[in-house]
């Protein structure tokens, strides 16, 4: 199944606005949509706000995730639960620098972690190494301690991770070659049910927790592009990305066979403009004919 032009020139169209007034209820941001820990000038580092209720949740924390969540409007002393998928530093960079600079923002209400081991040990060191700081805000600025406000809920293994006003996060293990586990998370809010795949090859276990799902998240990588790509480590790196991360086809097929009603892709391999949203939008037609909407910073979904 072939992208027609006027197809993809249509979907290019449809991408929500940069900077687009919040919709009501759910808000659901892309903060960053690259794939990857090395810096970029065209994407940030990955993690998706989830706004409902007046509070801030976020899923992974890559490098800047403040700075991102800052240009979309959220104040960081509404941050209350942080959703870690896997454990690489692409994901959890910032866990710890988020946390203090909500609390250093005015952040007086508790924080908890969720993820996989070892996120408390990451939690613990991150935060041990901005003791210094904290002590001297607490002794210079008034502020409450930090450390009574963050907790970390550690877990191996999929299934109901929270239930918090209305909504209810549920889990599932995902296949990210060496580094497990791995998490998807779907989010059942009153409005709308959001499914975010984190790192993973395609995955059956993820099919059944975006079954009937408003708004699936997924990453991908654009498999013609990668060769080019790898460098010095081409072989290593080519191998690695096609046996841990899922091809943009493949995330076409996990949307069919969900049945979800939009699919987003993020978390984009390679992140640059050398693969163009026309490119990554006919990949995917190949599999999938609803929705879709190629993953944009600071983008609204």
């Amino acid at each position: 199944m072939q992208a027609s032009r006027r197809e993809i020139v249509a979907g290019l169209a449809a991408l929500p606005l940069i900077g687009a007034a919040p919709r009501p209820g759910v808000r659901v941001v892309l903060l960053g949509t690259k794939g990857g820990p090395t810096p970029s000038p065209y994407r940030a580092a990955p993690a998706t706000l989830i706004q409902v209720g007046g509070k801030a949740w976020v899923v992974d924390c890559g490098n800047g995730v403040a700075n991102q969540l800052a240009k979309a409007g959220v104040a960081l002393d509404t941050l209350s639960r942080l959703f870690v998928t896997h454990n690489h530093s692409d994901h959890i960079a910032d866990v710890g620098t988020l946390i203090e600079l909500a609390w250093s923002s005015g952040l007086k209400t508790p924080v908890t972690v969720h993820g996989p081991p070892p996120i408390k040990a990451i939690v613990r060191d991150q935060l041990a190494a901005l003791s210094y700081d904290v002590a001297a805000r607490i002794r210079e600025e008034g502020r409450i301690p930090l450390a009574p406000l963050v907790d970390v809920e550690e877990r191996a293994t999929g299934g109901v991770v929270v239930r918090d006003g209305g909504t209810t996060v549920t889990s599932c293990l995902v296949d990210h070659e060496s580094v497990k586990p791995a998490f998807a998370y779907r989010f059942d809010t009153p409005g709308r049910s959001i499914v975010i795949s984190g790192d993973t090859h395609y995955s059956e276990n993820l099919v059944a927790l975006a079954k009937g799902a408003d708004l699936l998240i997924h990453e991908a990588i654009y498999a013609p592009a990668i060769p080019q790509m790898a460098g010095e480590n081409a072989s290593t790196l080519v191998n690695h990305l096609r046996r841990s991360h899922t091809s943009a086809e493949d995330a076409g097929r996990v949307a069919a066979r969900a049945g979800v009603k939009k699919l987003v892709l993020s978390h984009l391999v390679p992140g640059g403009p050398q693969v163009t949203d026309a490119m990554w939008l006919a990949a995917v037609r190949t599999t999938f004919a609803g929705e879709v909407v190629i993953g944009r910073d600071l983008m609204e979904v």
